[in-house]
């Protein structure tokens, strides 16, 4: 989740001339609120999880937990594959980066709370008695891809080699060579192969590395970077996506119901949902008196992304039943979801006037 959200005009879009201080960058408030509005929504779908889990996934079971659980999943796929789509707008037009050392902060300010997080949950975990496997192998495993206690930090492991690539891309069309970039992109590129080597000739299981992207999540974030960019005024008639939008949430808790849990980011009613959602926040103008708390809570958003899961393994898991009503169940949703974003933003903003952002996120 990219912390940058200011933009240059097509002018400024390269260093500026010797001698010249570069024309200040525009600060877009509408990404601000799009990191906002995933990180609430994906809490939103990690609490309707639990009342899914209570149930087995299974309507028989609770059919007031079921439903409501599911309600909350239809709303949130368009979250994490907008996170891609910020990334490859802070990246390919935001805040192109100028020079390696530059990409390699921007990397290390993601890498730094990824695996302090990680080492969070599995101390947590450790404590209340809930690792499966021992805590060393689980932080072995954990170097390679997320892990059961950390579960929310998988797609980091995708984010950061995205911005890596499209930054090692953008640096060779402005004529650099960043070669320690493109050592560390194939160092990615071949750990699989090399894990696997390593296992066929010692004999030993190796863990599996989800370092890398998918073509889905290239194309979310190239394709964010476009319509991100579109000026404002480009999308004049909003009416055909507010109908579009909950015709793809419904399409997505069919699916998830009827089909398959969860259904894959890659599905064509999250491509839609994710596009509805961009078109409808991208360049909407965010009232004077309210950008101030705006711009704190966005600063927060990956914060309050990080920890909400101690808060929904401790608070929530609790106090779900799969023997809920359907009211029931859609008013404790409603709360425990109000509660989980409550407390997350209260801690991120805490750690965040510590002046523990780099480290925590």
């Amino acid at each position: 989740m990219p912390n940058q959200t200011a933009v240059r005009s097509p002018q400024q879009s390269g260093d500026a001339p010797s001698g010249q201080t570069p024309a200040p960058r525009e600060h877009r408030l509408d990404i601000d609120l799009m990191r906002l509005v995933c990180s609430a929504t994906i809490m939103l779908g990690h609490v309707g999880a639990q009342f899914i889990k209570s149930t087995g996934n299974d309507p028989h079971n609770g059919s007031g937990a079921y439903w409501a659980g599911h309600v909350a999943e239809a709303i949130n796929p368009f979250a994490v594959p907008m996170y891609f789509a910020i990334a490859g707008w802070a990246v390919l037009v935001g805040a192109p980066p100028r020079d390696s050392a530059r990409m390699w902060q921007r990397i290390v300010r993601n890498v730094i709370p990824l695996f302090v997080w990680t080492a969070v949950y599995l101390v947590w975990a450790w404590l209340r008695d809930r690792n499966d496997e021992p805590m060393t192998e689980l932080a072995t495993d954990s170097l390679f891809a997320s892990v059961q206690p950390a579960y929310h930090l998988w797609f980091m492991y995708n984010y950061i080699p995205i911005i890596a690539l499209l930054a090692f891309a953008m640096m060779i069309k402005a004529g650099k060579r960043p070669w320690g970039l493109g050592a560390a992109l194939l160092c990615i590129a071949v750990l699989p192969s090399a894990l696997t080597t390593a296992a066929e000739v010692t004999g030993r299981e190796m863990p599996s590395s989800a370092w890398g992207f998918s073509t889905y999540s290239l194309v979310y974030a190239v394709g964010g970077a476009l319509l991100f960019a579109l000026p404002a005024g480009a999308v004049r008639w909003r009416l055909p996506l507010l109908v579009l939008l909950p015709l793809t949430m419904l399409g997505a808790l069919w699916y998830n119901t009827q089909i398959h849990y969860v259904m894959p980011n890659a599905h064509l009613f999250v491509a839609a949902m994710s596009m509805c959602v961009l078109l409808l926040i991208s360049r909407i103008r965010v009232p004077e008196k309210f950008r101030p708390l705006l711009r704190k809570l966005a600063g927060a958003a990956l914060g309050a992304y990080m920890v909400h899961v101690l808060f929904v393994e401790e608070i929530v898991a609790p106090l779900v039943s799969p023997d809920l009503s359907g009211p029931v169940a859609g008013l404790l949703l409603t709360g425990l979801v109000l509660t989980v974003m409550a407390l997350s933003f209260a801690t991120s903003l805490l750690w965040g006037r510590l002046n523990l952002r780099r480290l925590l996120g």
